[in-house]
């Protein structure tokens, strides 16, 4: 039985927890693990704050690349790609309304803080407006997300790792994700 979307959920926080956690013991840091987000939590709030504007959207970015793949990986944050048209006075509210805190607007992404500390981007782009009509729906368990589709997401994947105005980390990481969404998942027991 393959996992469920909140189950693939579940092991990217748990990546991406972990990551963190190397990280800042290797910098000599102190983190608390309650204080390393909540993936799940933000997304379903984040869900029920956009179904109440009646916003169409799609999950996009590092999460949805290891749902579709797979393979769990290590990202900063939640994406969800917001329709172009949307009314971002209401959403503002709505988010507000569920808990978050904006930290940052700019011409093509609102970036929120949950209440559990997980950063949660909405990418605004009428490039995205299409490819949110064609995602399906996921079950969350307490809600039901849109889930971009596998080959609009390595267009966006494609998109970003050839714009020259990201950083090459970005890039990079994008490219490996194409990667990962055509079938290229490692398997922990192989060969070098």
């Amino acid at each position: 039985m393959s996992p469920t979307a909140a189950e693939h959920l579940d092991h990217i926080a748990a990546v991406t927890a972990r990551d963190r956690l190397i990280i800042a013991q290797a910098r000599g840091e102190e983190v608390a693990m309650q204080h390393t987000g909540d993936k799940l939590g933000a997304l379903r709030d984040a869900a029920h704050a956009l179904d109440a504007t009646r916003t169409p959207y799609a999950l996009i970015g590092g999460v949805a690349v290891g749902i579709h793949s797979g393979a769990p990986r290590a990202t900063a944050d939640v994406d969800l790609a917001v329709d172009s048209r949307a009314d971002r006075a209401a959403i503002l509210e709505a988010f507000t309304a569920h808990g978050f805190r904006l930290v940052g607007q700019f011409a093509h992404s609102i970036n929120f803080r949950h209440g559990s500390g997980e950063p949660v981007q909405l990418a605004v782009d009428p490039a995205f407006d299409a490819m949110i009509e064609r995602a399906e729906p996921i079950d969350l368990g307490t809600a039901s997300v849109p889930l971009v589709a596998r080959g609009d997401l390595i267009a966006m994947k494609e998109r970003a790792a050839a714009d020259p105005e990201r950083r090459k980390s970005k890039r990079l990481r994008d490219q490996a994700d194409v990667e990962l969404l055509r079938g290229d998942v490692p398997d922990p027991d192989e060969g070098w």
